[in-house]
C-alpha cells in the first residue's frame, strides 16, 4: 500500500539507573563502592534508502520505542546500552515536528538522529573523592527525548507529468520507462504517483513522475487533490499533457489553463519551471486535425515548446525525450551524465 504521509510518535529509550553498591573486602571502608553506571538509552535514527517507495510501515507502527538501556550492577559492572533504531525511508521524506521541517532526505544513505537516548546515571563508585571514600550516593538515568514526528513523503523527480485523468500519461510513462502503472479507460486509474528513469542512452538518464489526474479545485482537494499536488514540488520540468482525439469531450487548450490555475493556486513558483505542451492521441484523428491544429497555433503565439504525440503507437516519443532532458543538461535534479 502506497502511503506519503504518517504521524508517529517517537520514543528513545531512557538510561538506565546507576548502582549503589559495596564490596565486602577486609581493610577496605565499608566494603568499598563498586556500582556501575546505568548504560545509555537507545537512540531512534531515520535513514534514506532508494529501495523504500512508501511510509506505509509507520501507518502500522505509530509509536516506535527504542530500548532502554540496563541499570548498572556491583562488581562495578555497566549496565548495558539499549540498541539504537534505525528506520528506513523514502528518498524524498521531510521529518516535522510541529510543523517544523527537522530533515529532508534529498538523496539515498543519509542518516538523522530524531530522538537521542537518555543518559546513563552514575552509581556510586563514580563519585568517589579523597573526602568521601564510602559514598552513598548514585545517580537515576535520563529519560530519552519523546516528542511526535509527521513524515511526509514527496517525490523526487526531474520531469513531471500533469494533466486531466484519461489524456495518456500513464501510457505515456510505460513507453519511456520501465514503470508499470495501471491502464484503462476510465478516469483516475492512476491513483498512486508512479517514477520512472528514462534512459537516453547508456550513460545519461532523468527520472520522470506520472501525478494522478488533476480537475478543477484540485488545489482545494477535489478528485486526488492535494493529497498528490505535492509530488510536482520537486520536479524542474513540467510536461502538460493534453487529449486531441476527437473522443474528448474536453478541449484540450481549456484544459491546460485548467492544470495550470490549479498548480499556480497551489504553488506560484511551478509556473516559473519550464514547461512543455504534449498533444496526445494523436493517432486516433481522423482528416480533421483541427483540435491538433488550434492546440499547436496556440503554442506557438504563447511562445510554449509543443510536440505532437501518440503515447500508444510510440510516435515523438524520442523528440519528447530529447527536448526535457535539453532543460536537465547543467546538472539540475537527477539527470546523470558520465564522463566517459
Amino acid at each position: 500500500m502506497f502511503a506519503d504521509q504518517a504521524k508517529v510518535a517517537l520514543i528513545a529509550g531512557g538510561g538506565g539507573n546507576g548502582c549503589l553498591s559495596f564490596r565486602r573486602e577486609s581493610r577496605v571502608p565499608k566494603g568499598g563502592p563498586d556500582g556501575g553506571r546505568g548504560g545509555d538509552g537507545g537512540s531512534i535514527y531515520f535513514v534514506s534508502d532508494q529501495h523504500v517507495k512508501s511510509l506505509s510501515y509507520f501507518r502500522f507502527h505509530p509509536i516506535i520505542k527504542a530500548e532502554r538501556g540496563r541499570h548498572g550492577q556491583g562488581s562495578n559492572c555497566n549496565g548495558k546500552k539499549g540498541h539504537d533504531l534505525y528506520l528506513r525511508v523514502p528518498v524524498g521524506t521531510i521529518i516535522k515536528k510541529e510543523n517544523k521541517v527537522l530533515f529532508d532526505f534529498v538523496r539515498p544513505d543519509q542518516r538523522f538522529l530524531a530522538a537521542k537516548g537518555g543518559k546513563g546515571g552514575r552509581g556510586n563508585a563514580s563519585f568517589v573523592s579523597s573526602t568521601n571514600q564510602a559514598p552513598r550516593k548514585y545517580e537515576k538515568g535520563k529519560e530519552g527525548e519523546e516528542f511526535e514526528a509527521t513524515l511526509e513523503l514527496k517525490l523526487i523527480a526531474d520531469v513531471g507529468l500533469v494533466g486531466f485523468p484519461n489524456v495518456g500519461k500513464s501510457t505515456l510513462i510505460s513507453k519511456i520507462s520501465a514503470a508499470k502503472p495501471v491502464i484503462a479507460d476510465y478516469p483516475f486509474t492512476t491513483v498512486i504517483p508512479n517514477l520512472g528513469v528514462v534512459d537516453i542512452d547508456e550513460f545519461t538518464s532523468f527520472v520522470v513522475a506520472d501525478i494522478p489526474g488533476l480537475i478543477e479545485g484540485a488545489h482545494k482537494g477535489l478528485g486526488l487533490g492535494m493529497k498528490f499536488l505535492k509530488h510536482i514540488e520537486r520536479t524542474r520540468v513540467i510536461i502538460h499533457v493534453v487529449d486531441v482525439s476527437p473522443y474528448s469531450q474536453r478541449h484540450p487548450v481549456d484544459d491546460f489553463f485548467t492544470v495550470r490555475r490549479e498548480l499556480n493556486k497551489f504553488d506560484k513558483s511551478l509556473l516559473k519551471r519550464p514547461q512543455i505542451l504534449v498533444a496526445n492521441k494523436i493517432d486516433l484523428l481522423d482528416e480533421n486535425k483541427q483540435r491538433l491544429k488550434e492546440v499547436k497555433d496556440f503554442a506557438s503565439k504563447k511562445k510554449i515548446p509543443f510536440l505532437a504525440i501518440s503515447a500508444l503507437k510510440g510516435t515523438g516519443l524520442k523528440d519528447l525525450i530529447l527536448a526535457a532532458a535539453s532543460y536537465l543538461k547543467d546538472g539540475i535534479g537527477s539527470y546523470k551524465v558520465s564522463n566517459g
